[in-house]
């Protein structure tokens, strides 16, 4: 469990209810959504994966017999960065255009229908206009796609993006005890298990384990849960938001409430 699991879906009405991922409202007829699923399965795409699956092959063959090398950690980890870097130049060079060329179909796909945010398919329970088939279609085309004269219109629609969130200070410090929390205890029980004689005995030590978690989570967490949760909610009042979603799940378009939510919990 990490503060980010705190980011809601947040109903102006509402603020106070605390909703499950794939909730959006019907009534939102500036919403589109995309399967980003169904797009991956598209030729170039496959094809793409099966290069970067080729190339990281070859790469780690390669990490691996040079890292037979050397003598220290520092030298293994800095050889690991050389080829991380490595992969990460080769992926933005196969799959950056096809990403690109992706996102100026979804643009030109939302400007012509007047969408102003686009979500993944999976967030959407009921409503919102599918343009998964209407963005191959541009994606596909041999024309050249030409981006939006103006950016998206306001949306009702807000996100946050929650790695953001992980960086305030006290929400590090708060994570970082709770993995120290976890490690020790993995430690403790771990020993506890070793020496427990029958599967009855280990169910119960298994069972005080999640327990000593769970207590902790609720102590050092929940707080900072909440806190991020009140944030969010008065952050989406004020801006007369309908929802806030992660940033992950937006494709394009909605309102950025990051900074604001992030200044709230910094005070």
């Amino acid at each position: 469990m990490k503060i980010r699991s705190a980011i809601l879906f947040a109903g102006a009405a509402s603020l106070a209810m605390w909703m499950a991922p794939g909730a959006i409202a019907a009534d939102l007829t500036d919403l589109g959504y995309v399967d980003q699923s169904e797009l991956a399965n598209l030729p170039v795409f496959i094809t793409a994966n099966r290069q970067m699956a080729a190339y990281k092959s070859q790469l780690d063959a390669q990490f691996n017999a040079q890292v037979k090398h050397v003598r220290t950690d520092a030298e293994k980890q800095q050889v690991a960065l050389q080829f991380q870097q490595q992969l990460n130049d080769k992926q933005r060079e196969i799959a950056g255009p096809l990403f690109q060329r992706a996102q100026m179909a979804i643009a030109a796909v939302s400007a012509s229908r007047n969408l102003a945010v686009i979500v993944d398919k999976r967030v959407v329970i009921y409503g919102g206009q599918d343009i998964t088939k209407d963005v191959e279609a541009v994606f596909a085309s041999p024309q050249a796609i030409q981006p939006p004269s103006a950016t998206p219109p306001p949306s009702e629609i807000g996100y946050v993006d929650q790695s953001v969130l992980d960086t305030v200070p006290k929400v590090q410090t708060a994570n970082n005890t709770m993995s120290q929390f976890e490690s020790t205890q993995r430690s403790i029980f771990s020993a506890q298990m070793a020496t427990a004689r029958g599967a009855s005995a280990k169910q119960q030590i298994l069972q005080q384990y999640n327990k000593t978690i769970s207590d902790k989570q609720d102590q050092l967490l929940k707080p900072l849960v909440d806190q991020t949760r009140a944030a969010t909610s008065d952050v989406a009042r004020k801006k007369n938001l309908l929802l806030v979603i992660d940033k992950a799940d937006v494709i394009y378009g909605g309102t950025d409430i990051t900074t604001d939510v992030q200044n709230a919990l910094s005070k």
